[in-house]
């Protein structure tokens, strides 16, 4: 069967006919009409104990989770590591000379003075550093995705129970003001009975779809190719594998991995959801063709069946990395009683009631009857329905904003701290990491199998169709 033919079976078998639809940006009501008002916020810190980090992989995340943490009062970096010489030099220039460096993990976890470390590797390193830095008796910061294939999640999550070490996952927004705030409307029933969700991140740039910056001294001399592969298939030395590694499925998750990821977790902390039932992904290698293997534009739908703190709904998600929107991020969460509309930390707050009144007229067969009849369907309907049920009702949109120059990661981070000083639960543990993850990386085995996933989100695995 044809690729083609085998995809048209799949979209028929999902009812994916709301793949075709565009997901817009909100644009219904002009600037005037919306009420704005700024999310109250006062960041908080408390005890300033040190807390001396360590971070694994000092690639883009890692240089910026690490300055973030610094942040936080209290915090002391000690140690980093990478397998490229100049990051290990840039280290020592950005956070000082006394920087212990290193391009071997398991030297970081043996320093008794490391309390945490932050894990910003290629995805395929994420389970086995998380693993052993916690059976070491480290507090565990993992970048999002928490693991590179669906089978790595159980024994990280096992292992966190043994140990009973702080772990929390990278997907900062779960700590933001804003879905906080969002958070707030949707459980008091703002929008109605949830029933869609369409989420999605365009990006129009070489940088924004992961052609980065190479160093002019690339080269196995400066990069420790032998470690870096770890359980990946052995391949010559590629500078594009090393610093592109997202663009290729052996040592990341593309654009699902990293970016539905995000989309997911913040949609799983403001409904509550575990996770959907069915997962099913199409895209293509449209635009991008540097040797990558995964599309630049992906689309998937995920089903959500009703438990106690949702209704059934659909989500719908989009990453496309040569958008003519440029860079936009957007989720919207649509009930039958209203919209939140998400951008980035803020968000607008929408309501549209249906009248109580059917109506007549318009796009109806009501036209299509004798003069006579409509008349007489007229004076029944004013007796029946009074002009307020006839009414449509009617309310101003509010936008909420987080304040100027908040940021969310340092919220994250000082969540972080904060577990390790007191002892309290994290906001994004293992099974709240592996069940934002896991869909996503299903729609990459969607998108590569031509299947559709069937996932237990109780149980956490796969299950026959």
């Amino acid at each position: 069967m044809s690729d083609n033919n085998t995809r048209r079976k799949f979209l028929q078998q999902i009812g994916a006919s709301s793949l075709l639809l565009p997901i817009s940006s909100f644009s219904a009501f002009g600037e005037e009409q919306i009420e704005k008002r700024i999310i109250d916020y006062k960041q908080k810190f408390s005890s300033n104990d040190t807390i001396n980090i360590a971070c694994i992989g000092m690639g883009i995340m890692g240089f910026g989770d690490t300055a973030t943490a610094i942040k936080v009062p209290g915090v002391k970096l000690v140690a980093v590591c990478d397998l490229y010489d100049g990051r290990l030099e840039r280290a020592k220039e950005v956070f000082g000379k006394d920087v212990f460096i290193t391009k071997d993990f398991h030297k970081i976890l043996d320093r008794k003075d490391v309390d945490a470390v932050i894990i910003a590797t290629s995805d395929h390193w994420h389970d086995h550093i998380s693993m052993e830095a916690m059976q070491k008796g480290k507090a565990v910061y993992c970048e999002k995705p928490m693991v590179h294939h669906i089978n790595e999640g159980w024994p990280v999550i096992k292992v966190q129970q043994q140990t009973n070490a702080i772990f929390q996952v990278g997907s900062q927004f779960v700590s933001s003001i804003g879905l906080a705030k969002a958070k707030e409307f949707y459980n008091a029933g703002e929008i109605g009975k949830l029933n869609c969700i369409e989420a999605s991140f365009d990006r129009q740039s070489a940088l924004g779809a992961w052609e980065y910056t190479m160093p002019s001294d690339a080269s196995e001399k400066t990069v420790d190719w032998n470690k870096y592969i770890g359980d990946a298939p052995k391949l010559p030395y590629d500078p594009k594998r090393f610093f592109w590694w997202r663009n290729y499925r052996d040592y990341g998750t593309g654009v699902a991995g990293d970016l539905f990821v995000h989309l997911v977790s913040g949609i799983h902390f403001v409904t509550g959801a575990i996770g959907p039932t069915k997962i099913f992904s199409t895209g293509a290698l449209n635009y991008w063709k540097d040797g990558r293997n995964v599309p630049d534009v992906m689309t998937a739908i995920m089903d959500y069946p009703e438990t106690k703190t949702h209704h059934a709904f659909q989500l719908m998600l989009r990453v496309n990395f040569i958008s003519g929107l440029g860079e936009k991020a957007i989720t919207r969460y649509i009930g039958s009683e209203g919209a939140i509309d998400f951008a980035w930390n803020s968000f607008t707050l929408t309501k549209s009631k249906m009248p109580q009144a059917p109506g007549y007229g318009g796009w109806d067969a009501f036209n299509t009857y004798p003069e006579k009849m409509q008349k007489e369907i007229v004076e029944e309907y004013n007796k029946r329905w009074s002009k307020d049920q006839q009414a449509v009702p009617k309310t101003k949109p509010i936008s909420y904003s987080v304040p100027e120059g908040y940021d969310e990661r340092l919220d994250h981070f000082t969540n972080f701290f904060e577990s390790i000083r007191n002892k309290k639960p994290v906001v994004e543990d293992a099974i709240f990491g592996y069940r934002a993850a896991a869909p996503c990386i299903a729609c990459n085995d969607s998108y590569f199998q031509k299947k559709i996933i069937y996932w237990d989100p109780e149980n956490m695995k796969i299950v026959n169709s």
